[in-house]
């Protein structure tokens, strides 16, 4: 049975229209601060940071005229759009409000007010480094994905509005699953499909199953950022070896593996074979070596009547399909994403 796209979707990613409902000012992946009570004081006052009325005098000599936050942000977003990045809206508005340790909300309100020379040349740093490629979620060290803040570094994949689709699957089949269904997210990068079935079904407990370190201590930090410690387990776990005896009788595995096979790496678009880990991308000669495994050696680990949840790359369906077929799960079904690509394949242990 296929099943067209998810229920819901909170997360963000640079592939996101600009009428995504990501620009909603009220959600940001930037740490909120106390807003001033009285506005009109900022505009006569030096002590916040960048937010200075300057004047002409006051700027150094061939300092061009000041600027507010509002021409700083329409600046940013054309040279963006100009350099072909998609999201340009999105993604200038993150970068400013990082350079300027702001919440969306202060971004809003302080749009009339000058900008300094000295946060200019902030913003223009990090614009520099977008332009080279790397993706802006690294260079703010945050995302958000299913409403959730989440920490981001190199050693994870950055999380995408395509695994939405995964997490709404696993949140449905952990509520159905009842009060104290278990769940493990195989292959968890930064922790983001486990802590939205956590947040979202939360009479389950998840297990979040990482090999990379580093990406196990991403996990670890966003499972405190999101204040989960109570139903969220941390695990380093090679998801390519048979399951521990201590990982057993899960209600839900979701798992979002490597799939790009490795012939086609290098053909990746440059913010991502460049910038984002290998070892969350290689599937082997044809990038259906985890499914494989994962269905053949951890099928023991899901209990009668659960299911195994796998987001797949463009045109994998009917492999892995077949692969859950011929490990004996049943009642398969695929979903499709919010562009309409099928994203997610799932099967159910009966027997």
């Amino acid at each position: 049975m296929k099943t067209q796209g998810p229920l819901c979707g909170a997360g963000f990613c640079p592939r996101r229209s600009e009428s995504d409902p990501a620009m909603d000012p009220k959600r940001s992946v930037i740490p909120k601060r106390a807003a001033c009570p009285n506005p009109k004081f900022q505009l006569q006052t030096r002590e916040n940071r960048g937010d200075i009325p300057l004047s002409i005098e006051n700027k150094t000599e061939g300092e061009a005229m000041a600027t507010t936050y509002n021409n700083l942000f329409l600046d940013t977003r054309a040279r963006l759009r100009k350099a072909g990045i998609e999201a340009g809206q999105l993604e200038a508005r993150e970068l400013i409000c990082y350079a300027a340790d702001k919440s969306r909300e202060q971004f809003y309100r302080d749009m009339p007010l000058y900008v300094s020379g000295e946060m200019e040349r902030r913003v223009e740093e990090l614009v520099q480094r977008r332009l080279a490629g790397e993706p802006v979620a690294y260079i703010v060290g945050e995302w958000e994905f299913y409403g959730l803040p989440l920490n981001i570094s190199n050693d994870v994949l950055i999380p995408r509005v395509d695994t939405e689709v995964l997490a709404e699957r696993g949140i449905l089949r952990a509520r159905a699953a009842g009060e104290g269904a278990r769940v493990l997210d195989l292959c968890a990068g930064s922790g983001c499909v486990g802590l939205a079935i956590a947040a979202n079904a939360p009479d389950c407990r998840v297990v979040l199953g990482e090999l990379s370190e580093g990406a196990l201590r991403v996990c670890k930090q966003n499972v405190r950022r999101n204040e989960l410690n109570a139903r969220v387990t941390c695990l380093s776990v090679n998801a390519m070896e048979p399951p521990a005896s201590s990982l057993w009788d899960f209600d839900v595995i979701v798992s979002n593996p490597p799939y790009i096979p490795t012939g086609d790496i290098e053909g990746l678009d440059h913010s991502v074979k460049d910038y984002e880990p290998h070892m969350a991308l290689d599937g082997g000669a044809d990038g259906l070596d985890f499914y494989r495994f994962i269905a053949a050696k951890w099928k023991n680990a899901i209990r009668l009547g659960g299911s195994l949840i796998f987001e797949v790359g463009i045109g994998q369906v009917p492999d892995v399909e077949n692969i859950l077929a011929q490990n004996g799960f049943e009642q398969i079904q695929t979903t499709a994403d919010t562009q309409g690509i099928w994203r997610v394949v799932e099967g159910t242990i009966n027997g």
